[in-house]
């Protein structure tokens, strides 16, 4: 039994952790989960750079329609955590049973959701680009992305849905490890499917590298066959190989519970509210960029990829956060879930603004991986550099609200995004944008990302967030 393991039965079986030790398991489970993002975001880099390299309008088109993958990447996370914070709260319980029966039940559930959420993006994948306002020149490419990835999304469900529920029951090794597999098959099929067969030349030998030259659609694929492959291992591992929720070799009854859907559309719920509060907010974003043109478009897209070097920590914490709260409130312990919240905290705002230092002095460099267009790097390296200055506000926005999510507390994080992110990012986005351009919106974000951490910091510091009941039948 590895350290970790001990300190979480430890949560679960009522033992007093020092100090020390809950630093300790704070960084055994947030570590991996931080190499994954380091990970994701330099192979993300990559990615990105190949489909920068062919110019700013294939960057343009994806940067189009990304903000409608991250929307219905929100709402499978949303469906998934329904059922895995739940899972946290039984296993901080020690009723092992009921969280191997949440997890049956969540699977039969997302499935089933995730089916329909992809018909409805191959129904809409056409028309998107042009109500979204892209040019002519790009809606063609930025579709045939939309479509491929709505092909996609049961995989990518079953690949958050797994990854959650590992993490909920402590493993967070396996999550990360698996991520970071996704991401080198993604650099590895786009190479091959957005190129076209050319001549290349390593260590002083000249030779033919295959491949299909699909351009856009080929980053699409690409990421959509990783994403298959890592659904299939994720499953593996969750339902064979864990040792609280695999079901191989256990004679357990399941019968679908009424309970366990209500609960988890408590949680559910407001986290899709959330999700179109912040998604619907980057596609009115959207409308608000797409008027500037292909440059500020894809420089705009290039600089939140960018900026995922800023809080690959923070999303860590996070991740961490929502295991040890859960964890601790199943175990009837709320010091010790505060404790852990104020931890995760403090942590992944150190790390965020170390992390933020390096971006604004790097910002010009690091834009020039990903892209060769000049305009765009130059705007892109402004952008950045004014978003350092957002870093710890976003950081505490992240962290909190992981550990909110991990209390079930959903409703009033949803309420407090919704504020900070319509009445403040959304209007000052609107006023700012037509006179100062794309820098206008950015200004916008740095402002509302410091808002929304305050506001996240009062709810954290309060008693309320504490108060769900999960594991009551």
């Amino acid at each position: 039994m590895t350290k970790k393991d001990i300190l979480l039965e430890g949560i679960r079986g009522g033992i007093a952790l020092s100090l020390k030790e809950r630093i300790r398991l704070v960084l055994l489970l947030c570590g991996p989960a931080i190499l994954a993002q380091v990970a994701s975001t330099l192979l993300q880099f990559i990615d990105a750079s190949m489909v920068g390299s062919l110019g700013a309008g294939p960057s343009a088109s994806i940067g189009l329609v990304s903000t409608s993958t991250w929307l219905f990447g929100g709402f499978c996370m949303a469906i998934a955590q329904g059922f895995s914070v739940q899972v946290a709260h039984y296993i901080g319980a020690n009723d092992f049973t009921a969280a191997r029966n949440v997890m049956r039940q969540g699977l039969l559930t997302v499935l089933a959701f995730s089916l329909a959420l992809g018909t409805i993006g191959l129904v809409i994948a056409g028309p998107l680009p042009h109500w979204l306002g892209g040019e002519a020149a790009i809606c063609d490419d930025a579709g045939a992305y939309f479509m491929i990835f709505s092909a996609f999304v049961p995989m990518m469900q079953i690949t958050f849905f797994g990854a959650t529920m590992l993490q909920c029951s402590g493993d967070m090794k396996i999550p990360a490890l698996l991520d970071i597999l996704m991401c080198v098959l993604d650099v590895i099929f786009n190479f091959l499917l957005i190129f076209p067969t050319r001549e290349m030349t390593m260590f002083g030998a000249t030779f033919t590298m295959p491949g299909a030259g699909m351009g856009v659609r080929g980053a699409a694929l690409g990421t959509g066959i990783a994403e298959t492959v890592t659904a299939l291992v994720m499953m593996y591992f969750l339902l064979v190989r864990n040792r609280e929720l695999s079901i191989v070799g256990r004679k357990e009854a399941f019968t679908p519970s009424k309970s366990y859907f209500k609960k988890g559309w408590g949680i559910t719920g407001p986290l899709w509210i959330q999700n179109l509060v912040m998604r619907g907010a980057y596609i009115a974003s959207t409308l608000i960029v797409a008027p500037l043109g292909a440059v500020a478009i894809a420089a705009n897209s290039f600089a939140i990829i960018a900026e995922s070097f800023c809080y690959m920590p923070g999303y860590g914490m996070a991740d961490a956060a929502t295991t040890l709260v859960g964890q601790s409130l199943g175990a009837t312990s709320k010091s010790l879930a505060r404790s852990f919240a104020n931890i995760t905290l403090l942590m992944g705002i150190g790390m965020m603004v170390a992390l933020a230092v390096v971006m604004y002095l790097l910002a010009g460099p690091i834009m020039g991986l990903l892209s060769v267009d000049a305009e765009v790097v130059r705007l892109g390296a402004r952008c950045l550099r004014l978003e350092a200055f957002a870093e710890a506000g976003y950081a505490a926005s992240i962290v909190a609200f992981g550990a909110c999510v991990g209390a079930g507390d959903t409703k009033i994080p949803t309420l407090l995004n919704f504020v900070s992110v319509w009445a403040v990012r959304i209007v000052l986005a609107i006023l700012l944008t037509p006179k100062y351009g794309l820098m206008g919106y950015w200004i916008a974000m740095c402002i509302e990302l410091n808002v929304r951490g305050a506001l996240f910091v009062g709810r954290i510091t309060g008693k309320r967030w504490m108060e769900t009941k999960l594991t009551t039948t």
